[in-house]
């Protein structure tokens, strides 16, 4: 395989293989890598990496779950001629202070904007498709949405554009090199103004539900979700409610020379799909 292939690590998840797709529609040899791949990869085993890195141009990394590992990951990538690293990493992630949410990120981006390699990193605010792909969709089926989120909004960024820029910088060698994206959508919305949304386009009595962090918690725990990841989500929460997040910016048009999607296009499209149908109503 020539060294004009991109690696995309997380290639079975939201962004990875989203990504990769643009990518090979594109004509770009693309490595998908993950777990369950051919060739494997496993953030907890590295003696995984050194065949992923083998003859791999640009790397699109999407940091593990615990801090540490993309230090050795990125040395790892230096020694095997790796040119370019784009991370995907968390909306305004210098800014969380101290908080214990996103660790993980904070270590990737330490390791990424430390190296010798040219490097980009994308900070995306929440991703839209949380509410039909990931942890919201369950409560949204079931008719009530309860989190620790009040009247602070947050400007919800659609998946499908967080791909696009991820396509487009590791496709333009040297115009991204150095720079820090923070990836939002066009407007902020609460919680409470989402469902809403959503209960009008999928023509559902959907409620929305503020409870306190310790609240979420323990409810996730109870869903199956570990202790430890049930208190980063509710962390992720605390933090949002400083507000710090929740403005907009222009750095999607800067990288891609258009406006991001609207929450209501989004909606349009999974309300369509039947994304919020009860699994009883046929």
């Amino acid at each position: 395989m020539s060294n004009d292939t991109t690696l995309v690590l997380g290639a079975t998840g939201k962004t990875g293989r989203r990504v990769a797709a643009r990518l090979r529609l594109g004509g770009t040899p693309v490595r998908a890598a993950s777990r369950s791949s051919r060739i494997r990869f496993d953030w907890s085993d590295p003696g995984s990496w050194d065949a992923a890195l083998r003859d791999i141009a640009v790397a699109y990394v999407v940091a593990p779950r615990v801090p540490g590992p993309v230090h050795e990951f990125v040395a790892r990538s230096e020694a095997a001629g790796v040119r370019r690293l784009v991370l995907l990493s968390g909306r305004g992630a210098d800014t969380w202070g101290d908080s214990t949410f996103g660790l993980d990120m904070r270590s990737a981006e330490d390791a990424v904007r430390g190296s010798a390699l040219e490097w980009t990193v994308l900070r995306s605010s929440n991703f839209a498709q949380n509410f039909d792909e990931d942890v919201f969709h369950a409560p949204l089926v079931a008719g009530e949405l309860a989190l620790p989120a009040g009247a602070v909004p947050e400007p919800f960024i659609d998946v499908e554009d967080v791909a696009d820029a991820a396509a487009a910088v590791l496709t333009e060698p040297g115009r991204h090199a150095g720079r820090v994206y923070e990836l939002t959508g066009p407007r902020a919305l609460t919680f409470g103004e989402a469902v809403e949304l959503i209960s009008r386009a999928s023509g559902r009595p959907l409620t929305y539900r503020q409870v306190s962090p310790a609240e979420y918690a323990a409810a996730l725990v109870e869903e199956g979700v570990s202790e430890d990841d049930a208190h980063h989500v509710a962390e992720m929460f605390v933090l949002m409610e400083r507000g710090l997040l929740a403005g907009t910016t222009d750095d999607l048009a800067t990288v891609l020379g258009r406006a991001p999607r609207s929450f209501e296009d989004y909606v349009v499209r999974a309300a369509a799909s039947g994304a919020w149908r009860r699994p009883d109503s046929g």
